[in-house]
């Protein structure tokens, strides 16, 4: 093609090239901007939608997390109510075996009995605020606990576990005498039993939810790792990256101004 002021091929092409060095160190700055090599669509369809799936799960079971907390919440909260009763049943069979020896007076009788109704009592506060969020596992006529373990909508069942004075069997007895002393003696020995049974049970769910919860988080952990290995930017490659796009934008704009250049040779033929 011969020389023509109309039409510039070399400031085509090098304005084209630089064009195309903007783009890329637009990308580049917002890769930087936001720490993303893929924030949307648009930058890698397939792999937006994995990460978004991912994401998905992530928030599931950040859900799951939380009532697994809760859940721990509600067991820890019975089991040291449970624990407490215990405690107090041991002393309450300590004054039923003092109760039950014989020859001793009236006001022997009368402050043990005081003292073994008040411990009594305190196992009925003890139930009564026994409470979380609502829950109580250990009052009389509680229900079942459900907690939820999965994303999937399994769950984690924490049978109730009623020890209250009257579920025990120790709302009435007294240590009047030597007699109904021996019969307060072999009711407490048998709570005894029940709150460490029950206990027991307790504890056995409330391993199971610690172990879901530990779990859970460490997949979490995993899936926000997977997540950032897809879409996060590496900063040290875009930096590099970022100093070659802003020399190759300069050499560009220099080489379009040269290429503009161009035409003005074409004054010297009529000189």
């Amino acid at each position: 093609m011969g020389m023509s002021v109309n039409t510039n091929p070399g400031a085509m092409v090098a304005l084209q090239s630089l064009l195309g060095t903007n783009s890329a160190l637009e990308r580049t700055q917002l890769r930087i901007t936001t720490g993303l090599k893929v924030g949307g669509p648009k930058d890698d369809a397939a792999t937006f939608a994995i990460a978004q799936n991912m994401r998905g799960d992530i928030a599931g079971m950040a859900a799951v997390k939380t009532n697994l907390a809760l859940g721990q919440s509600i067991v820890n909260v019975a089991i040291d109510a449970g624990k407490a009763i215990a405690d107090l049943l041991v002393e309450m069979k300590a004054k039923a075996v003092q109760a039950s020896q014989e020859g001793l007076d009236t006001d022997s009788y009368t402050a043990l009995n005081s003292e073994f109704t008040s411990l009594r009592n305190q196992i009925q506060s003890i139930v009564a605020s026994a409470d979380f969020n609502g829950k109580n596992l250990i009052e009389s006529g509680a229900s079942d606990h459900n907690v939820l373990s999965t994303v999937d909508g399994s769950t984690i069942t924490v049978a109730k576990q009623s020890i209250d004075a009257t579920t025990l069997g120790i709302l009435t007895i007294t240590l009047t005498n030597a007699t109904v002393a021996g019969t307060a003696l072999n009711a407490v020995s048998q709570a005894i039993i029940e709150v460490s049974n029950a206990l027991a049970s307790l504890g056995s769910s409330g391993k199971r939810i610690d172990i879901q919860a530990e779990f859970t988080g460490k997949l979490m952990d995993i899936l926000k790792q997977g997540v950032g290995n897809l879409v996060d930017a590496d900063l040290a490659q875009e930096s590099a990256s970022l100093q070659a796009l802003q020399i190759k934008q300069q050499l560009g704009v220099q080489a379009l101004a040269i290429a503009n250049a161009g035409p003005q040779s074409v004054l010297a033929l009529f000189q």
